[in-house]
């Protein structure tokens, strides 16, 4: 996503063990890798449960070596660690140098797995503690639907948020209104698809990334005999069909898919494009595949700003999502 400067990245520890049955010891060493890197160009804060979460926490993150002088643990109970999808999403009103919060309403996407009430709340929490002003548009809204480009324009999936597990008694124009709204932005663009194993139904954070105000990214399956071909290919005729606020195309840069990640028969939605951009790094998702260094090299020279660095996600991504999923950054006050 095209961003401003990070003040900081929230994050929820992972403790769920059914979103990494059999496998969730193996995830904290890449996790406390992704802090490590975040804590050097910004602050890191982590919703923990209790004291002997921050606890052990703290013990990961001290033995990859993380600067804690960077870390703030909140005693926020979570039920799972998606935070782009639970967690806040940060508005800037740049002449009065304020934040303010949006609580989109959140459903595990479309109840898929309860209980999320813990996090649902996990916004205005946020918002309470910083005295930030709370706004609750009072829909089904997840983090990693929408991608903005910096100049009015959001893109999104219909996949996603016109699936009726999110809000049914809304159509599509209805659902533009309230992201123009609330997140202050002036177009909406769509593509159809999500890629397969995305039990999110298809959210745009795997599929297509803006680099700046008029470039994207969008993953590519050159196999066509693979699941994933046709629909991406799908994806990216409509992003050449499709017009700026300027009038402009877009300029698109085409990333591979890695090749098919399995875990106990269970196709997963491995995909380079949920990188997580932050004021220093781009921290990419790899998955010991023979794409992994072609994919870094893309993602470079389309951020020769920062650093590329990849992180294993293998372990990771049985969870059902990477670095993108787990993460969500708030702006820094111009």
């Amino acid at each position: 996503m095209y961003i401003c400067s990070i003040s900081s990245i929230w994050l929820s520890w992972p403790h769920k063990e059914a979103s990494w049955p059999g496998k969730i010891d193996t995830i904290y060493a890449p996790y406390s890798q992704f802090i490590k890197y975040l804590a050097q160009s910004e602050k890191v804060r982590i919703n923990v449960a209790d004291e002997a979460m921050k606890a052990f926490a703290t013990g990961h993150l001290e033995a990859a070596g993380v600067n804690m002088a960077q870390v703030e643990f909140f005693f926020h109970p979570t039920n799972d660690a998606w935070c782009r999808d639970h967690g806040p999403a940060f508005l800037l009103h740049r002449t009065e140098r304020k934040k303010a919060v949006v609580d989109w309403g959140y459903n595990a996407w479309g109840g898929k797995y309860p209980p999320y009430d813990l996090d649902d709340v996990i916004p205005t929490l946020i918002g309470r503690h910083y005295g930030y002003e709370v706004f609750h548009p009072g829909i089904v809204m997840e983090g990693g639907s929408v991608e903005f480009n910096g100049a009015g324009t959001i893109i999104t999936s219909t996949a996603c948020l016109l699936n009726e597990n999110r809000n049914p008694h809304l159509n599509q124009a209805q659902i533009e209104q309230f992201l123009c709204d609330f997140y202050g932005q002036e177009q909406v663009l769509w593509v159809d698809e999500g890629i397969v194993g995305d039990d999110t139904d298809g959210h745009i954070d795997d599929t297509v990334r803006f680099v700046n105000e008029d470039t994207v990214i969008t993953v590519v399956e050159e196999n066509p005999h693979d699941d994933n071909h046709h629909l991406l290919a799908h994806n990216l005729q409509q992003l050449k069909q499709m017009r700026l606020l300027n009038g402009k195309q877009l300029n698109i840069i085409e990333l591979p898919m890695p090749d098919e990640v399995f875990w106990e028969d269970q196709r997963l939605p491995a995909s380079y494009a949920n990188y997580y951009i932050s004021n220093k790094y781009v921290i990419v998702p790899t998955f010991r595949c023979r794409k992994d260094d072609l994919a870094m090299q893309i993602i470079q020279q389309a951020h020769p700003e920062r650093e590329v660095v990849g992180i294993d996600s293998t372990d990771i991504i049985w969870g059902l999502g990477s670095f993108h999923c787990l993460s969500q950054q708030e702006p820094a006050l111009p």
